[in-house]
């Protein structure tokens, strides 16, 4: 019987040396392979067919297009694609996030590599991954009587905590301007707030803006 080829692993992340330090070390094992690297979303939703990765190690915070909106573009076109979120922050906002838009695993940087190569052949078993840290930090989230926000409102709420307009959120998320209004309008009723600045905060007091990239 002929032998399982190689797990096709892609690797997102914008600091270089993580990247490239990652791959070393994966590429150190015979069932893995890894596909390429690559530094923000946007690159990665234009490339996902050119490299055809079954695993993609996927940042959370990137320029251009961020994790969560990258995590739901790819797997609407792509949707056998185990997504595993790479970050620094272990808050239960950014992990349940993450994991609504349809990551399969969520891992701090921190962990030790064999762990990640645990996370890769556990999710593609079918399995989700969460790291001791990640699993540690998740909480069942307390009922306050909200409706929950959809994903791509929890994407959209990020955009907008960020200070884009709504033209520049349609732009990034490739979605009309219309669209992303309803979605405004939609998060504000559910979260109960009636101005930006008060999703800003919103965003701020749960997480969400933590380490986005801004003053890096």
């Amino acid at each position: 019987m002929s032998e399982s080829p190689p797990i096709r692993v892609l690797i997102v992340d914008d600091h270089p040396m993580v990247a490239q330090g990652i791959r070393a070390i994966l590429e150190t094992y015979d069932d893995l392979h890894v596909v390429g690297t690559l530094s923000n979303g946007r690159e990665t939703i234009d490339r996902i067919a050119e490299f055809d990765p079954d695993v993609i190690l996927l940042d959370l915070n990137m320029p251009q297009v961020n994790g969560l909106a990258a995590t739901e573009i790819i797997l609407e076109r792509r949707p056998d694609t185990r997504i595993l979120i790479l970050s620094m922050h272990d808050s239960p906002e950014y992990i349940s996030t993450a994991l609504n838009h349809g990551a399969m695993g969520y891992l701090l940087k921190d962990v030790p590599i064999d762990e990640v190569k645990q996370a890769i052949d556990t999710v593609m078993q079918g399995s989700r991954y969460l790291c001791p840290g990640a699993a540690q930090s998740l909480k069942p989230a307390s009922a306050d009587g909200r409706e929950p926000l959809t994903s791509r409102e929890q994407t959209i709420l990020l955009e907008l905590a960020q200070g884009q307009s709504n033209k520049e959120v349609a732009l990034r998320l490739d979605i009309s301007v219309r669209t992303v209004e309803t979605h405004r309008k939609n998060i504000k009723r559910k979260l109960g707030i009636a101005s930006t600045a008060g999703l800003t905060r919103y965003a701020m007091e749960h997480g969400v803006l933590q380490g986005t990239g801004r003053g890096r």
